[in-house]
C-alpha cells in the first residue's frame, strides 16, 4: 500500500482515539463507541496493508 493510505489509516486511528477519550470524559457513550469502531476499522485496514505488503515483497 502507498504511504498516503497508511497515513490516512493512522489519522483515522488517531481520530478514533480522540473520539473515545472525549466520549469517555463527557459521558457520551455513543461518541465513545464511535471512536472504538473507528479504531477497529483502522486496525483491520492495517492488517490488510501488512498482508498486501508481504505478498508484494
Amino acid at each position: 500500500m502507498g504511504i498516503v493510505d497508511k497515513a490516512k489509516n493512522a489519522a483515522e486511528d488517531a481520530v478514533g482515539k480522540v473520539k473515545e477519550v472525549v466520549g469517555d470524559v463527557t459521558g457520551n457513550d455513543d461518541l465513545k463507541a464511535e471512536g472504538q469502531k473507528d479504531q477497529g476499522v483502522s486496525g483491520v485496514k492495517k492488517v490488510g496493508e501488512n498482508v498486501k505488503d508481504k505478498l508484494t515483497d
